[in-house]
């Protein structure tokens, strides 16, 4: 308030009431949202000119001095607010009208101290600069325009929202020479602070669960700030909702508010939460269903679920959300929708309790959920309205609505999503839609159309109008990246089908994100979350695109060891780079060697040669393998690549490798095999001729789709491929090995996905060849194919020996069920089959030899690669042998690297 020689002067209300401040600024204090912690003084300082004038000043009561008021003498030490103030050396004039003498802050109601720097309150009192100067003998005259100069002090200091209570006085001292000088008191009590915050009586919550979802709802009461009651309430209504999604709806949340002893205005909030009863639904029933059964509703309800069949051991019950059943309820209504019973509803659940414990502390309940279903409805009339853009004969087969069908509101739906991705591409981003309805048994048609205003003698048919919403068309300004600390700029733009200066086409930004997810240089881009699409200020029509990335570690120099049943124990040094120094190169540098391996790489490769989407890349290789029960392989050799895209997501690849390779440390099976035959290509193949020793060169054109959406953890898209190996350019092998392998993966939830392989193979010699060498004839089995079994276990063997021949022809098919339980791990269930025939054989069902189990994926950073733990049984195993020419185990665990698929 602000009271002139005792009488109130302003006031919240009085300045209501005069028309001098509106009701937002100068209530009465109410709970106001998160303050700053600590009120920075203003950078410039306060203005010299007069104060500026109050808007309606001229509506405000003139106030008078109050009758009979004897001003205070000043004739020697005076006490102003608790502070000693001594009279100016220098006086006005005797016979002088009134003086504004001095403007003081006080804070009686709190010891006379500030938590907020004194010099941040000055800067909002303007009034300052109008007091008197006795130094300099310069005297202001009370004026009218200093009390109108006061009021707006007040409005300002007020809304800073700083203080939990304002008055200002203007207090009259009389000099000794009988002029009177004019005291304004800011008599200010600030709003308390928090200096503790803390939650009692829980057991169902903990403190970082609370902090967490306090700080997702952005009601975070920090430290050191203002007590709000605004916050405290939203707070106590966020608390209240995480004990209701737990079941317990009988909580009860209040605080208290003690004062610290560290200082005035310093508080401990303490939150008091009584969790309540914990509701558990036993049972759902329904109340008025008829075409859709109590199962069917109960399967589409998805927070709040009935107990199943393991409800004795605890599994599958379910604990009541309250506030959740909405949802429910949505999901149950959406689904008679797609019924055509467009007039159902759902109503509230009525809580039965069943059951309690002794303690009280659970309940068993049952939801009694009334549903209306009204009638069944079938479509009339289909129109399309307010679309210029588009035209209707090309909507119309997008909604897939059509005359005398029953409505399904699926079909709306997949339609709107197929007209948004039809106007996207056209750079129309805001177009949406939505069907209005037209009942023909409508009762009464200004009612609303809801099951109780149903005339039954009149057809269930309902015309449907879509309107269409088209918005504006968007071009692109401007597309930056954020966070691509490594990789350049322009590695990523060539990614982008999204051009600056062109439509905002939404379907091409989509396109751009799936390529740079391909890239792997980057955590996977979400739309929602990395994707910001802002209008350009000043500009009509036009979007600024920004991406928010950040870089993956794909430049790594490790050291590694491990164990599988390929490599055997194993060592590697490797630099490898998929971005190499940001370029997008792809360079690698190996020096891997187990007990049952060696591989010694240098392999580097351009994605976008001569700046255009051209791949050129070499490897160079000498490696050796030895099969265990087999024989030792070692070649020695190198390839070229050569690539361009053909379509989207679609390179085609023309390769060429030269590669020596040799045979060793043959098994003696082998040798008595050898030793026994009559067939000289049988001979041929095994021994390698006169030399030991063979030399294939060979060309390999590949076609391949790809749109999976990461190469290490994929959950979505497909690879398709096609590629034939031509060997007899050169060397002594002449071979022809057309492959085709189909990969799919579809995303099941966020937090799964479905995999698929299917690959066939088959090869054959031609011209000066008359039997393919051992090491190029096909065979199963292993991590990278059927995973239950050994290396080159499944396949054609010799009947004496055992000796796995391989065949000429292959069948492989994979199927996972990928789980993520937290990046990077994955729990995956697999199933693999596969079979190799040899020549004049033909596939047949019972050959197909079988593994299944689990499988634990997870990124092992030291290795750049997926480590695994297998765990298979195999159940059509009959006829094969393991490496030890053992019947292959039913169980088998094994470590490895890598994935199945892709690999």
């Amino acid at each position: 308030m602000l009271r002139r020689a005792g009488v109130v002067l302003a006031s919240v209300a009085l300045l209501q009431a005069a028309g001098l401040a509106s009701a937002q600024t100068l209530q009465t204090p109410q709970p106001t949202t998160q303050t700053p912690e600590t009120p920075a003084l203003p950078p410039a300082p306060a203005p010299t000119t007069p104060a500026e004038p109050i808007e309606e000043a001229s509506q405000a009561p003139k106030p008078t001095t109050a009758q009979g008021q004897t001003p205070i003498k000043a004739t020697g030490s005076v006490k102003i607010c608790d502070l000693e103030a001594q009279p100016p050396a220098n006086l006005p004039a005797s016979g002088s009208p009134p003086v504004f003498w001095m403007v003081v802050p006080c804070f009686e109601e709190q010891g006379g101290h500030s938590l907020i720097d004194a010099r941040t309150y000055v800067y909002y009192i303007q009034t300052l600069d109008n007091v008197s100067r006795p130094s300099e003998n310069r005297w202001t005259p009370w004026s009218e325009q200093i009390e109108q100069s006061l009021i707006g002090d007040f409005r300002r200091l007020w809304n800073t929202n700083f203080l939990d209570n304002l008055a200002v006085d203007v207090q009259d001292y009389e000099f000794s020479n009988g002029v009177v000088g004019k005291v304004a008191l800011f008599r200010m009590e600030e709003k308390e602070r928090v200096k503790i915050v803390d939650y009692e009586g829980t057991e169902a919550l903990n403190r970082t669960d609370i902090d967490e979802k306090l700080r997702e709802a952005g009601t975070v009461i920090r430290l050191d700030t203002f007590l709000s009651e605004a916050d405290i309430r939203s707070v106590e209504g966020v608390i209240r909702s995480m004990l209701a999604e737990k079941g317990r709806l009988e909580a009860k949340v209040s605080h208290s508010i003690k004062p610290m002893p560290s200082g005035p205005k310093l508080v401990h909030l303490t939150f008091n939460i009584e969790d309540g009863p914990e509701f558990k639904i036993s049972r759902i029933t329904f109340l008025g269903n008829e075409a859709v059964s109590d199962r069917k509703l109960r399967g589409k309800m998805e927070h709040n679920k009935q107990p199943g069949f393991f409800r004795f051991i605890g599994i599958g019950g379910g604990t009541y959300k309250e506030e959740q059943f909405e949802e429910d309820a949505q999901r149950m209504q959406s689904y008679y929708r797609e019924e055509g019973y467009l007039k159902a509803t759902v109503g509230q659940p009525e809580i039965r309790t069943l059951t309690a414990s002794k303690d009280g502390q659970k309940r068993s309940i049952e939801l009694r959920i009334p549903i209306t279903e009204g009638r069944r409805y079938r479509i009339g009339k289909v129109d399309f309205a307010e679309n210029k853009v588009v035209k209707e004969a090309a909507l119309r087969p997008l909604f897939a609505l059509e005359e005398g069908e029953y409505y399904n509101e699926k079909n709306v739906r997949d339609g709107y999503e197929k007209a948004q991705e039809l106007y996207g591409s056209g750079g129309y981003s805001e177009f949406t839609a939505y069907p209005d309805f037209a009942f023909k048994d409508t009762e009464d048609p200004n009612a609303a159309p809801v099951a109780a205003n149903t005339d039954e003698s009149k057809p269930a048919i309902v015309d449907v109008t879509m309107h269409i919403e088209e918005g504006e068309q968007f071009f692109v300004n401007k597309i930056a990246f954020q966070g691509n600390t490594t990789t350049r700029d322009h590695v990523i733009r060539r990614e982008m089908r999204l051009l600056e200066s062109g439509v905002f086409n939404t379907e091409a930004l989509k396109y751009s994100v799936r390529r740079l997810n391909q890239l792997g240089y980057f955590t996977p881009i979400e739309d929602q979350e990395d994707i910001e699409v802002e209008k350009t200020p000043n500009e009509k029509n036009k979007v600024d695109v920004t991406l928010s990335l950040e870089e993956q570690n794909r430049n790594q120099v490790t050291f590694g060891a491990g164990v599988s049943q390929f490599e055997g124990v194993f060592g590697q040094l490797q630099f490898q780079t998929a971005n190499f120094m940001g370029r997008g190169e792809t360079l690698s540098l190996m020096l891997a060697a187990g007990s049952r391996s060696a591989n010694y790489q240098l392999s580097f490769t351009e994605p976008f040669m001569f700046d255009r989407p051209i791949t050129a890349g070499f490897n160079i290789h000498s490696r050796y393998y030895q099969y265990i029960g087999a024989f030792t392989q070692r070649s020695t050799g190198g390839n070229l690549v050569f690539g361009f895209p053909v379509a989207d997501f679609t390179r085609a690849f023309l390769q060429y490798s030269y590669e020596q390779i040799s045979i060793e440390d043959l098994n003696p099976a082998y040798q008595d095999l050898v030793d026994s035959t009559n067939d000289p290509f049988l001979r041929d193949a095994l021994l390698f001729g006169q030399d030991g020793s063979r030399v294939v060169s060979q060309i390999t054109p590949t076609i391949r789709l790809n749109t999976i959406d990461n190469p290490i953890f994929p959950n979505s898209g497909k690879q398709l491929s096609a590629s034939v190996d031509v060997a007899g350019i050169g060397g002594n092998v002449n071979f022809i090995k057309p492959t085709f392998e189909g990969i799919w993966f579809l995303r099941h939830t966020n937090r799964t996905s479905v995999g698929m392989r299917a690959q066939t193979e088959f090869i054959a010699p031609y011209a000066g060849t008359d039997e393919l060498p051992i090491f190029e004839r096909l065979w199963l089995g292993g991590e990278y194919s059927v995973r239950g079994f050994d290396y080159r276990s499944i396949g054609p063997r010799d009947a004496a020996t055992g000796v796995v021949l391989g065949g000429n022809k292959s069948l492989l098919f994979n199927a996972e069920y990928n789980i993520t339980i937290a990046e990077p791990v994955r729990l995956i269930f697999f199933y693999d089959a596969g079979q190799v025939r040899g020549d004049g054989e033909t596939f047949r069902m019972d050959e197909f030899k079988t593994s299944t189990g689990t499988e634990v994926r997870f990124f092992m950073p030291v290795l750049n690669v997926p480590f695994r733990l297998i765990f298979a049984y195999n159940p059509q195993r009959d006829g094969v042998l393991d490496n030890r020419f053992e019947p292959q185990k039913e169980f088998q665990f094994r470590f490895a690297v890598g994935a199945t698929f892709p690999n």
